[in-house]
C-alpha cells in the first residue's frame, strides 16, 4: 500500500473528524488569518491525515498478512500432524491385535512346564525344536511389546504437539482478525476524507502521492540482473491497472507485498508474503546500483514495496483507489534495495 510524500507522525488515536475540528477552532481563533488561507487549510489537513491514515493501515496490513501466513501454516502443520496420528494409531491397534492373538494361543495351549512337557513327549527330539521355535516367539513377542511401548509414547507426544499447534492457530486466527478490522477501519476513515474533497482537491492529492525526492543518485535504464528479474518485471507490467485490494496477491487484485509475491512467483521464484520478509529475501544493494526486476523497500519499518522498472521509476501496488501504476522511486523514503 503506497503513503505519500507529506507523512504525518504515525499514531491511532488522532482521528480525521477530531484534526478538521482542531483546525477550524485555530482558524477561528486567529481572526487575523485571511479568508482563503483558512479555506484552504482543512484541505491540506485533510490531506495530511489521509496520508497518515493510509501509512497505518499498510503497517496493519503487513501484520494481516504476516499473521494469515503464519496461520496457513499452522493449519499444514495441524493437517499433518493428524494424519500422522491417524497412521500411527491404526499401527498401534495392529499390534495390539497381533499381541492378542499370540497371547490367546498360549493361554489356550496350557503353558506346561518345560521339564514336564519334555518327560511326557512322545518324542524329545522333536520337544526340543519346538521348545527353541517357542524361546525365539517369545523373544519376538517381547520386541513388539516394547515396539508397541514407544509407539504408544510417540503418539503422546504428537498429540500434545497438535494441541499446541492448534491453540497457536487458534491465536493467530485471532491475530488476522484483528489486524484486519484495523486496516477497515482506517480505510473506511481515509475513504470518508477523500469523499469529501472537491475534485481538484483528489486531483491534487492524486499529484502529491506521485511525486519524488530530488536528493537521490542519478539512475539510469540498466538491464534486469537475472532472466529471473526480467520475468518477474514482465509480470508486474502485466498487473498495470489491477486495482489495489488489500490482503490480495493477485491475480486480479494486489496490495504491495502481494504484487511482488506473485510476480516473483511468474518467475518460477517464491518470495514470502510480506514486506518486511522480502527485505531479505536477496541480496541488498546501494539504490545508485538498482536495477530492473530489484525490489525497493521504504519506511524504516519496511511496511510498503515495489519494483525498480528502470529510469527512476518503480511499479507498486499505492492503496485504495489507485491501481497498480508507475511512480518515482522516491515517491518515499527508501529503507533498502533488494536484488533476488
Amino acid at each position: 500500500m503506497g503513503s505519500h510524500r507529506r507523512l504525518a507522525p504515525t499514531g491511532f488515536d488522532k482521528g480525521a473528524v477530531a484534526a478538521l475540528g482542531l483546525l477550524s477552532a485555530a482558524a477561528a481563533a486567529l481572526g487575523a488569518v485571511p479568508a482563503g488561507t483558512a479555506a484552504a487549510a482543512p484541505h491540506d489537513d485533510a490531506r495530511t491525515e489521509v496520508d497518515r491514515l493510509y501509512e497505518e493501515a499498510e503497517q496493519a496490513t503487513e501484520a494481516y498478512n504476516k499473521a494469515d501466513e503464519k496461520a496457513d501454516a499452522l493449519r499444514e502443520k495441524v493437517t499433518t500432524a493428524q494424519d500422522r496420528i491417524a497412521r500411527q494409531q491404526d499401527r498401534i491397534n495392529t499390534m495390539r491385535e497381533a499381541l492378542g492373538s499370540l497371547a490367546g494361543a498360549q493361554y489356550r495351549a496350557g503353558g506346561l512346564d518345560p521339564s514336564l512337557a519334555l518327560l511326557f513327549s512322545d518324542d524329545p527330539d522333536d520337544y526340543l525344536d519346538k521348545a527353541a521355535a517357542l524361546d525365539r516367539i517369545n523373544a519376538h513377542q517381547a520386541g513388539q511389546l516394547r515396539e508397541l511401548q514407544t509407539a504408544m509414547r510417540e503418539l503422546a507426544q504428537e498429540r500434545a504437539e497438535a494441541t499446541r499447534a492448534l491453540g497457536e492457530l487458534e491465536r493467530s486466527r485471532t491475530a488476522v482478525a484483528r489486524h484486519k478490522k484495523t486496516v477497515e477501519r482506517k480505510l473506511a476513515r481515509a475513504r470518508q476524507l477523500l469523499n469529501a474533497l472537491a475534485p481538484a482537491e483528489r486531483a491534487a492529492f492524486d499529484r502529491a502521492s506521485r511525486s519524488g525526492r530530488t536528493d537521490l543518485p542519478a539512475l539510469t535504464g540498466g538491464v534486469p540482473a537475472s532472466g529471473r528479474a526480467a520475468a518477474a518485471l514482465a509480470a508486474a507490467r502485466s498487473a498495470l491497472g489491477k486495482p489495489y485490494v488489500w490482503g490480495a496477491n493477485g491475480p486480479s487484485g494486489f496490495d504491495c507485498s502481494g504484487l511482488m509475491q506473485w510476480s516473483y512467483a511468474q518467475a518460477g521464484v517464491s518470495l514470502p508474503r510480506t514486506s518486511q520478509a522480502q527485505r531479505y529475501a536477496g541480496r541488498q544493494v546501494p539504490l545508485s546500483q538498482a536495477q530492473p526486476g530489484d525490489l525497493v523497500v521504504y519506511r524504516s519499518d519496511a511496511s510498503h514495496v515495489g519494483m525498480y522498472v528502470g529510469n527512476g521509476q518503480v511499479i507498486h501496488a499505492p492503496y485504495p483507489g489507485a491501481p497498480v501504476r508507475y511512480d518515482p522511486v522516491g515517491m518515499m523514503p527508501v529503507a533498502s534495495v533488494t536484488r533476488v
